[in-house]
């Protein structure tokens, strides 16, 4: 590379990355394959439009590749094409979600979801986001007692607020839901039910978490987390859905697509297609239980209790370590996990009472149960000294 100074900081980056354990649940490790992808002369081409309907001349290639990406999506999650549509062009998972809400609403109508501070995110209804400020976000939380979701409570808001749509997925609940209960809720009150499935889509297509697809209107998820692409996002929609979600994502709030990063998608969803990718999302299930469980012998909270996916929150608090103060000092020792806050929290944010950790990039990088159990004595060991100093 001739430019020295960027290529220094990607060799630095690339060095951090090989260096220390990462435990951060939205992040992964993509394969050459996808990288390649993402650096191809895809990159030069602009495409604005859809397959067959460009505003550019020129794209017979980028029409045949953005064709294949949504049969591929469509078949690793056994949908449909009848039934079902899928648009491969969003940027990333707050576009996509925004471009559902401008495809089904009009401004000021309400939705419900998971509030941020039960392990929901920013897109579902949060005030400090345009999905708070042009809609009215109304959410529930978790029981306060057993940290998991209370399908009762869910309901009860929902008869209440009357959302237009409905919103299950969160950032930081580690439990299975209950799909067909949310239907259920959704059908109550007239509302569109729509799932996030941004942090588990890697785990439904191993068949290792429930799908939400036999029940929901609309299913958005980025594709960078368990499903080991790029930083990308697909909506798939029920067929009568289909043109209001294209329309909403070009010309809606979005131009031309990044080619590039479609066929980087279009790749990752071919290794998640292979056997081998079963394997891995089982290896993440067990790695986050291994972990969690061992944790928990060694004195820590588990939020909710333990996991049921790749990921789970800890009461850092209950040993006089803040979440702020557990991230430094892991980090300092060479492994990275978020601050996050827990159900109820009474602390600031930014400095929370908890940590998030996630086992997807660890497994990718081959770590198994037996490494689980070292991790958990670093970190309980670390955290520990940390606050005795």
């Amino acid at each position: 590379m001739r430019d020295k100074q960027i290529e220094k900081l990607i060799e630095a980056e690339e060095k951090r990355q090989k260096s220390v354990v990462n435990l951060i649940a939205s992040e992964n490790f993509v394969s050459p394959d996808v990288l390649r992808a993402l650096g191809s002369v895809f990159t030069n081409k602009y495409a604005e439009g859809y397959p067959g309907k460009r505003y550019y001349a020129g794209c017979e290639t980028v029409d045949e590749l953005e064709n294949v990406v949504k049969t591929r999506a469509l078949k690793l999650f056994k949908l449909s094409p009848r039934a079902w549509s899928v648009n491969v062009q969003p940027y990333s998972g707050s576009p996509a979600n925004l471009a559902v809400y401008l495809a089904l609403l009009k401004p000021g109508e309400k939705i419900t979801g998971m509030s941020l501070a039960a392990g929901g995110h920013l897109t579902h209804g949060a005030k400090i986001s345009a999905s708070g400020k042009l809609w009215r976000g109304v959410h529930y939380g978790l029981d306060r007692k057993t940290e998991q979701l209370d399908y009762g409570a869910i309901l009860r808001i929902a008869k209440k607020e009357r959302p237009k749509i409905l919103i299950a997925g969160w950032s930081a609940y580690s439990r299975k839901p209950d799909f067909k209960k949310f239907r259920k809720i959704a059908d109550a009150v007239g509302a569109t039910f729509m799932v996030d499935i941004s942090h588990f889509a890697g785990l439904i297509a191993g068949d290792v978490y429930p799908s939400p697809f036999p029940y929901a209107d609309i299913v958005t998820t980025t594709t960078q987390k368990t499903l080991r692409g790029p930083r990308a996002a697909l909506i798939f929609s029920r067929a009568k859905y289909a043109k209001a979600i294209d329309r909403a994502v070009f010309p809606g709030v979005q131009g031309g697509p990044h080619m590039n990063v479609v066929a980087a998608v279009g790749v990752s969803l071919y290794e998640a297609s292979r056997p081998e990718f079963k394997r891995y999302a089982k290896q993440v299930v067990k790695n986050a239980q291994v972990l969690s469980d061992a944790l928990a012998r060694l004195g820590w909270r588990i939020v909710s209790g333990g996991t049921d996916s790749h990921l789970f929150s800890i009461d850092t608090m209950m040993c006089g370590v803040s979440g702020g103060e557990a991230e430094a000092l892991l980090e300092k020792a060479g492994i990275i996990v978020n601050r996050e806050s827990i159900p109820f929290d009474i602390r600031s944010p930014q400095d929370p009472s908890g940590i998030r950790i996630g086992t997807a990039a660890v497994t990718t990088r081959g770590m198994k149960e037996r490494d689980m159990i070292r991790l958990a004595r670093a970190i309980d060991r670390i955290l520990r000294n940390g606050n005795r100093r």
